[in-house]
Parts: structure tokens; C-alpha cells; sequence
């Protein structure tokens, strides 16, 4: 048994993972997890920076989160940064203060990696009760990974979509405009394009959707009276349940999503964005089943992703 530490560091929240794992048998038991909205991506699209009170809240954060892992005697520590850092300037800055936290080198990956990460994550929790190939996709504040596996990825693709990005993007409408919609919908619908080409999305069994946006969707398709990570985690919905739940969340102001009782404070002003991104590649996929012959009928939330790869991974390396 090993005890990691595994940190995400997206467009939108930080996450920490303490956990026990035990590769011989094949078992990952959680010792902590956390999640903080610092919104590290606050502006990066435009300014293609990192803001220096984004870079402060995260780094704070990463204070506290090492002093915890170092309380619970985490021994490996794997520390992952995604899309916001990929795409600063100014990325070195953020890299040397991870560095004086954590005493280790945080890993600014590719989208390949991530994906990589984020598929391991949640087929180790999926595999045996849900029919492969799957894809899995992980919408994040920056991007959207989607790979497509059975006990491996086989295919894979980082689209530079996500729910801060096209929010900053486009949708500045309160609620946002038809014309906002319309244009944001095109991005997506242009990055699915590209997407299409390199992983072959009519081979799915199985939509795996994984991260923030994608299981407060499926909380507020549940009709959740409070966030609980055991109900969402692992259902099955309908393909037009989450649609609609999608226009839904899209649709609605932003003081009437703060009043959700699931609603995190830090998703209120973006999942409307990330509603409409997940919207379209669900959309996406089920057409592409079709024309392949297939059905697609379902969409599975798992509240295991990246983060859960990351530990994996950190145990190996240990």
C-alpha cells in the first residue's frame, strides 16, 4: 500500500487527492479529496497570461493543499497543470511557486496526457459494468479531452473548448443572447469537427462524462436537494434527460443557477458554457453512433477522472 498525493490544477478548480493504493490489488482508497474554484484560466484566453491575483489564489491553495498532504504522510506526490498553463506566457512563474510548495516539479502536460490520465481515472471505476469501447470525456474550464478505449485509450484529442474559455469567449449575456449562443454552439461545433477526424466517435459504447460541469448537469438532471457525490457518480440518464437539462442551466440567469441547492458557488457564472459544450458533443456522438449503425441511448457521470489517474500514476512512479 502506498500513500499518494495527486494534485489537478485546471482552467477553473484545484483538486487534491490523498489516497491509499495498492497495485498488486488493484485498489485505490480515497484519504481526502478537495476542490477549490481559483479560476487560474481567469483571462487567458484573451491576454494568453496568467492574472496575478489568478496566480496568487492558486498558489495559496497549493500552499495549503501540500500542508495537508504532508500531515496525512502522503509519500509520492504528483502534481499536474492542464490547459491555463499550456497556454500562459507566464507559466514559469506559476511553475517555480508550485515548486517551493510541494518540493516537486509540477507537470505542465499535453492534452494527449491528459486525456490519458483522465480515461485511466475513470475506467478503473467504470471497467466490467459498462460495455467498451468507451469514451470518455473530460470538459474542463480550458479544454475538453475526449478519448476513445476500451482497457486503453486508442484514440484521443484536446479541444480548446471548455466552460471559462467560451464564457470569457462569448457568452457575456445574462441570460446569454441567441446571437451569443449561436456563436459559442459554432466553436464547439467546429472543434468537434477537428476532434471527429482523429477519434472515430461512431465506435462508442459507452459516453463516459466526467468532471464539474458534467456531473452538476447530472445533479440538476436528478433534481439533487444538495450535491452527493454517491448519487451521481456512476448513473445512467437518458441522452434527451441531459439535454434538456443542459438548455436548461443554459438558459437560466445567473441569480437563478446561485439558487440551485447543487450549485457550486465557483460554477455559477460558467455552466452555462459548460452545459452548451456538453450539449454538443453528446449531440455529437449520438449521431455519429447512429451513422454508424449503432444507438446511443445513455450517458454515464463518473465522479472518478484525472485526478484518480493521476494518483495511479503517482504510485507507480513510487
Amino acid at each position: 500500500m502506498t500513500r499518494v498525493a495527486a494534485i489537478d490544477c485546471g482552467t477553473n478548480s484545484i483538486r487534491l487527492l490523498v489516497a491509499d493504493v495498492d497495485l498488486a490489488a488493484g485498489t485505490l482508497t480515497d484519504v481526502v479529496r478537495r476542490m477549490e474554484v481559483v479560476r487560474l484560466g481567469q483571462g487567458v484566453d484573451r491576454t494568453g497570461r496568467i492574472a496575478p491575483e489568478a496566480m496568487e489564489r492558486t498558489l495559496d491553495a497549493c500552499r495549503r493543499y501540500a500542508a495537508e498532504a504532508r500531515e496525512l504522510g502522503a509519500g509520492p506526490v504528483r502534481f499536474v497543470a492542464t490547459s491555463a498553463s499550456r497556454d500562459a506566457e507566464n507559466r514559469q512563474e506559476f511553475v517555480d511557486g508550485v515548486r517551493e510548495a510541494f518540493g516537486v516539479e509540477p507537470e505542465v502536460v499535453s492534452g494527449t496526457e491528459e486525456a490519458a490520465l483522465a480515461f485511466r481515472g475513470a475506467t478503473g471505476a467504470l471497467a466490467g459494468r459498462f460495455p467498451g469501447p468507451f469514451l470518455v470525456v473530460d470538459l474542463g474550464g480550458g479544454s475538453t479531452e475526449l478519448v476513445l478505449g476500451t482497457t486503453s485509450p486508442v484514440a484521443s484529442w484536446s479541444m480548446d473548448v471548455g466552460c471559462v474559455r467560451m464564457t470569457e469567449r462569448h457568452l457575456a449575456g445574462n441570460p446569454p443572447s441567441a446571437e451569443e449562443v449561436s456563436a459559442a454552439s459554432a466553436d464547439v461545433e467546429a472543434a468537434l469537427d477537428r476532434a471527429g477526424k482523429a477519434v472515430p466517435l461512431g465506435r462508442t459504447a459507452t459516453l463516459v462524462g466526467l468532471a464539474g460541469t458534467v456531473t452538476t448537469v447530472t445533479a440538476h438532471a436528478l433534481d439533487l436537494e444538495e450535491y452527493d457525490p454517491a448519487l451521481i457518480d456512476g448513473s445512467v440518464l437518458p441522452v434527451d434527460t441531459v439535454l434538456a437539462s443542459c438548455r436548461t442551466l443554459l438558459g437560466m440567469t445567473v441569480k437563478r443557477r446561485a439558487a440551485l441547492p447543487f450549485m457550486h458557488p465557483g460554477r455559477v457564472d460558467v455552466i452555462g458554457a459548460g452545459a452548451l459544450v456538453w450539449s454538443g458533443v453528446v449531440s455529437r456522438v449520438r449521431a455519429e453512433v447512429g451513422r454508424a449503425g449503432g444507438d446511443l441511448r445513455t450517458v454515464v457521470t463518473s465522479e472518478h477522472d484525472i485526478l484518480d489517474g493521476i494518483a495511479w500514476s503517482a504510485a507507480e512512479r513510487g
